[in-house]
């Protein structure tokens, strides 16, 4: 129980620094904001630091993602299936607003931003309302019931 426990919190620390991960390339421009533009520490660049650092995150959520990949596949499993289709939806009307697909350019931008929260917001209520306990709870009961004992 307790690895599971474990997992559960990893999973959930790879979720959070993936959405927050996500949040921070849609306001890429707020660095340009605060940073001036000959910002050096130990002789690099701002750019370089965020590289470097984002690179950090991005290989810690594949490795969180990595180590917990069962009960990754067991929150996939157990996602309703209307929250794909509407996640699928909004991912094409984003797709077809930014490319003015049957969408005039300047609505299209807006539906594309529009769509683009509504897929953050989905993930966001999802996180906030994911209870690992609960979930464990129940992956738990699944493993005594469906373990093969010859």
């Amino acid at each position: 129980m307790q690895s599971e426990s474990k997992q559960g919190l990893y999973f959930w620390l790879a979720s959070l620094l993936t959405f927050f991960a996500v949040i921070r390339r849609e306001l890429n421009y707020v660095p340009e904001l605060f940073i001036s533009s000959d910002f050096s520490l130990l002789n690099q660049s701002y750019d370089w630091w965020e590289d470097a650092i984002l690179l950090m995150i991005y290989l810690l959520i594949i490795s969180l993602l990595a180590y917990t990949w069962r009960y990754l596949w067991a929150v996939f499993k157990s996602v309703p299936v209307y929250l794909y289709l509407m996640i699928v939806g909004l991912a094409l009307l984003e797709y077809m607003g930014g490319n003015a697909i049957m969408i005039p350019q300047g609505l299209g931008e807006i539906v594309e931003e529009m769509a683009e929260t509504g897929v953050y917001a989905i993930a966001l209520v999802y996180i906030w309302r994911f209870r690992s306990p609960i979930f464990e709870e129940k992956l738990s009961a699944n493993k005594r019931y469906s373990s093969c004992q010859a």
